[in-house]
């Protein structure tokens, strides 16, 4: 997996190959002018004969052409960094939205069955250990093999012995690094899976802080998540002692390397064989040659931590989707719903939707009720494809909604839940959330018949004001400016999952004549435990264990002895006094 892993990094990073390419001719005219130097310098060192014998015309070119040399070796060696960045934090870009893209296609039954703060870690957390690691190995790694490979050649020019020592020796250094590199891979991939664990503990806490309070929870949720932090620190310890191991091991076979060259030369000069200024060659060389060895080790951590933090993201972005042919698409939609032997279950060996039959006229408001668990809110996520049926089939207009792409047929539906959401932007903004092309007097329309409008001309900036953390906006609130994006859209179909929950008795009166103004003309199904509010529909479901045990209208359910009648009783019995 991990050479795959890399294998998928490096067709990436090619995306951008022109600029790679570039870097790479960048990095070989930097090498190139750094292996020069030591030869110039070299040459001006045999015009130092001896006292008053020294050419000083040759000398001062030389003086010249070494520091040419070293403008070119930075500027290069500028531009090489230059574009290694570039190329590298592009790399992350384009995987990162290539994850984020999975994360906003994958199923919703992914997502529930994943820790939230965990796919976070891997969103933010990963993709920046893999461009903070990916930058380091590209940089030392290519910079490094042309330092090598150039380094090697010269050596071989100059001589072949040398060369040849040096060829001798490197097989120790790789293959140390080699091993030492194999057996730290595991532990970062243990170290970061650890992580997204830890993500995943704070994420919960955070999230749920006030139920932690009202219960003196705080001791319990400090002591699981100072043991996750104890288990990542072992494991980081044991990560970080593995890697470090590849730098001083290296280290050592380098400097055999260079004291084996240093000797040899310094026999061949002392036999006469080669001038001072060719040692000096050599012994630079080698240690040009060595040093890109340093670099690696010094980066292997990194690239070991990298490819463990990518390996978790292409977990993700390799996840299946269950992919279903568009050959159908709805248009004036008239709001027939069938449910045609329906069966589905979370958990395979655990049905909870069997052979579910419905069929629901056009324009129809339908109320679903029933115990919690019955499945109320599960044929809702069926119907909008959050979740794919087991087997059976969901018609819309005599049309499998599997045949119809998602954003087709969630175009015709809207959708009210019980929990409120909004985001960072203005009150504006907010409503007119997937209805771009509405205009500002639309949204206003839409604001007043769901009775938002009333709160939100009170704010000082009124449909301007930015929603963050710092506005004190109420449940309620925040609910109707929800309830004012499904007013906006005018869907044919309409979706309400105690969608007045959070609101007052006096302000759910109003929204509920509102609604019932939208639902003129539009199949509802309205999803609801205060059974005051769906007295008026056309048609009463009631679910249990995920079967329909009963259905008729409100009163022909009280009429006999019924489920429904049950739960109706429950809620409005009046209390005799003894």
């Amino acid at each position: 997996m991990k050479d795959k892993t890399l294998i998928r990094i490096l067709k990436v990073l090619f995306r951008h190959k022109i600029l790679l390419f570039l870097a790479i001719i960048s990095s070989i005219i930097q090498v190139l002018a750094t292996l020069l130097i030591p030869i110039v310098v070299a040459r001006g060192i045999n015009y130092l004969i001896g006292e008053n014998n020294v050419d000083f015309t040759i000398l001062n070119g030389v003086i010249i052409l070494v520091l040419l040399l070293g403008l070119a070796e930075a500027i290069f060696g500028y531009l090489m960094q230059y574009l290694m960045a570039y190329v590298t934090n592009n790399t992350v870009k384009d995987i990162r939205d290539e994850l984020f893209n999975k994360l906003s296609n994958l199923p919703i039954s992914y997502i529930d069955t994943h820790k939230e703060g965990d796919l976070i870690m891997r969103l933010i957390g990963d993709a920046d250990q893999l461009g903070d690691g990916l930058l380091q190995a590209l940089t030392s790694l290519i910079s490094g093999l042309i330092t090598i490979i150039l380094t090697l050649t010269f050596m071989l020019v100059v001589s072949y012995q040398v060369g040849l020592i040096v060829i001798c020796l490197t097989p120790l250094s790789l293959l140390s690094a080699y091993l030492i590199a194999r057996m730290s891979y595991k532990t970062f991939k243990k170290q970061a899976s650890i992580k997204g664990d830890l993500s995943a503990c704070y994420n919960e806490s955070f999230n749920m802080l006030m139920i932690f309070k009202s219960y003196n929870y705080e001791e319990e949720i400090y002591t699981k998540a100072k043991n996750i932090n104890n288990d990542l620190y072992k494991i980081g310890v044991k990560a970080q002692f593995l890697s470090s191991l590849v730098n001083p091991t290296t280290r050592l076979i380098n400097s055999l390397v260079y004291a084996s060259v240093g000797i040899y030369g310094a026999l061949r000069a002392v036999s006469g064989l080669i001038l001072v200024g060719d040692l000096t060659v050599f012994l630079n060389y080698a240690q040009s040659y060595t040093k890109p060895f340093n670099d690696i080790s010094q980066v292997m951590t990194e690239l070991q931590n990298s490819l463990a933090s990518a390996r978790r993201i292409f977990q993700v972005i390799d996840e299946k989707i269950a992919n279903y042919e568009v050959t159908d698409v709805l248009t004036e939609v008239k709001g027939e719903v069938e449910f045609k032997d329906v069966n589905f279950s979370y958990v395979l060996d655990k049905p909870l939707i069997t052979n579910f039959n419905l069929k629901v006229k056009p324009n129809s408001k339908i109320a679903i009720v029933g115990p919690t668990g019955a499945g109320k809110t599960t044929i809702i996520n069926l119907l909008m494809r959050f979740y794919e049926t087991t087997s059976g089939d969901i018609l819309i207009d005599n049309k499998d909604i599997k045949k119809l792409d998602y954003h087709n047929l969630r175009d015709n539906i809207g959708m009210v839940l019980q929990d409120t959401w909004t985001f960072n932007g203005s009150i504006l903004e907010n409503i007119m959330y997937g209805n771009n092309n509405a205009s500002k007097d639309d949204c206003i329309k839409a604001a007043k018949e769901s009775q938002a409008d009333s709160f939100i001309t009170r704010l000082k900036d009124g449909y301007n004001t930015i929603l963050d953390n710092d506005t004190n906006l109420s449940e309620g609130q925040r609910q109707l400016l929800c309830i004012t994006r499904v007013m906006l859209k005018k869907p044919k179909i309409l979706i309400l999952d105690e969608a007045t929950s959070n609101i007052d008795t006096r302000t759910e009166v109003l929204v509920g004549e509102a609604f019932n103004k939208l639902m003129q003309g539009r199949t509802s199904f309205i999803i609801a435990h205060r059974l005051k509010t769906i007295i008026d529909a056309d048609l009463i479901i009631v679910l249990n264990k995920g079967h329909i045990v009963e259905m008729g209208k409100h009163n022909e359910l009280l009429a006999k002895k019924s489920y429904y009648k049950d739960i109706y009783e429950a809620q409005f019995q009046k209390i005799e006094d003894l």
